[in-house]
């Protein structure tokens, strides 16, 4: 993530959580059909759905700062008026990528809430466990925009990814994407768990 320093302590001073992902290594391939045309098929829809997982692991990295950031302020977790800025912004993003807006902002609504399962259960944490909290403060709005890039690229992948997001093989494409990502990115079991609710809506119903 491209955030100073100060905000980069955060991260090395407990702010996420200390569990890491014990998940034995598990090498991920794309699923494979059962011809060529299948095969290239697949390993095509894995291409544009890998991103879209990690930059949602990113994305949800993002969490552990922005409660940093409000625990002990008296700020709400649920901040209804940034989440319509978002959402709307994402919404301008998609048509400008030639995306689905409908889509787009379906998938944001799950990162949002995903996120906000993180804050919850660190605020949990912390009272419960107040030598645990955050030593440092991060400036929120230098997080949000951090969260802004992401956001942007995230848009972008999901207007590239509309195919795969609506073939038939979606759902274990992503399964197999996430599971590579958990891995890759050594996530916590509290990340590794949310990052499926934060792709619940990738794969069209």
């Amino acid at each position: 993530m491209r955030l100073t320093s100060a905000t980069g302590r955060v991260l090395t001073t407990g702010v996420m959580a200390a569990a890491l992902f014990a998940g034995s290594a598990v090498a991920v391939a794309a699923p494979v059909g059962t011809g060529a045309g299948d095969a290239a098929a697949s390993h095509g829809s894995y291409a544009r759905l890998h991103p879209l997982a990690e930059l949602s692991a990113r994305r949800l990295a993002t969490a552990d700062l922005v409660a940093a950031a409000k625990y002990g302020t008296g700020s709400p977790i649920d901040d209804s008026g940034r989440e319509k800025q978002v959402l709307d912004a994402v919404a301008r993003a998609a048509r400008e990528a030639g995306g689905d807006p409908e889509a787009t902002v379906r998938i944001f609504r799950d990162q949002i809430e995903a996120n906000k399962v993180v804050q919850r259960e660190l605020f949990r944490r912390w009272d419960a466990t107040p030598s645990q909290a955050p030593q440092a403060r991060p400036d929120l709005a230098e997080v949000r925009e951090e969260i802004n890039r992401i956001n942007t690229d995230l848009v972008r992948g999901i207007a590239a990814s509309a195919g795969a997001r609506t073939a038939p093989s979606c759902g274990g494409v992503l399964t197999a994407a996430t599971a590579h990502v958990r891995h890759t990115d050594r996530l916590d079991a509290l990340h590794a768990l949310v990052l499926g609710r934060a792709l619940r809506s990738v794969c069209a119903p």
